[in-house]
C-alpha cells in the first residue's frame, strides 16, 4: 500500500473512531477496545491529568470511564489536522459532547484538546496513545 492509499484508509479508519468515541459517552467500551492496541507501548494522559502506562491498565481506564456514562449523549470530532504513512497516523484536534454521567441529573458539554496516535497492527490502525485536556475558553 502506498502513502495516499494509507492516508485514505486512516481517513475512513477516522469514522470508525468517531463511532467508538461516540459509544464510549454512551456508555459502551466495546467500540473502543476493537480498536485499542492490547501491545505495549499504551498510553493515556487523561483530562483529569492522570498518566496511565501499559495496554492492560490503559483498557481497564476506559472501560471505567465508560461505564461512567449514560445514554443520551452528543459526540463530534473537530480535527485540526491528521495524517498517516505505513506504520503510525494520528489526529489532533477538539473533541465536543455532552454527555450523561451516571446519577447526575443534568447533562454536562465537554470541550477536550486531542491528541490520538495509532500503530499499524497487521491490516488495522490501533490506538496506542491519547492526551485530552480540558478547553480553555477564551473570550
Amino acid at each position: 500500500m502506498d502513502n495516499a492509499k494509507y492516508l485514505a484508509d486512516f481517513d475512513a479508519f477516522m469514522k470508525k473512531r468517531l463511532a467508538a468515541s461516540t459509544a464510549f459517552v454512551e456508555g459502551n467500551f466495546a467500540p473502543l477496545k476493537q480498536i485499542s492496541t492490547e501491545r505495549s507501548p499504551a498510553t493515556i494522559f487523561g483530562p483529569q491529568g492522570n498518566c496511565i502506562q501499559g495496554p492492560e491498565k490503559v483498557n481497564a481506564a476506559n472501560e471505567k470511564g465508560a461505564n461512567s456514562f449514560e445514554l443520551p449523549a452528543e459526540n463530534d470530532f473537530e480535527i485540526m489536522h491528521q495524517d498517516a504513512d505505513t506504520r503510525l497516523a494520528y489526529w489532533t484536534g477538539i473533541q465536543r459532547s455532552v454527555v450523561k454521567i451516571k446519577g447526575e441529573a443534568n447533562p454536562i458539554s465537554m470541550e477536550l484538546r486531542v491528541t490520538e496516535i495509532f500503530r499499524r497492527e497487521g491490516e488495522e490502525w490501533k490506538l496506542i496513545h491519547r492526551h485530552a485536556d480540558n478547553l480553555r475558553q477564551t473570550k
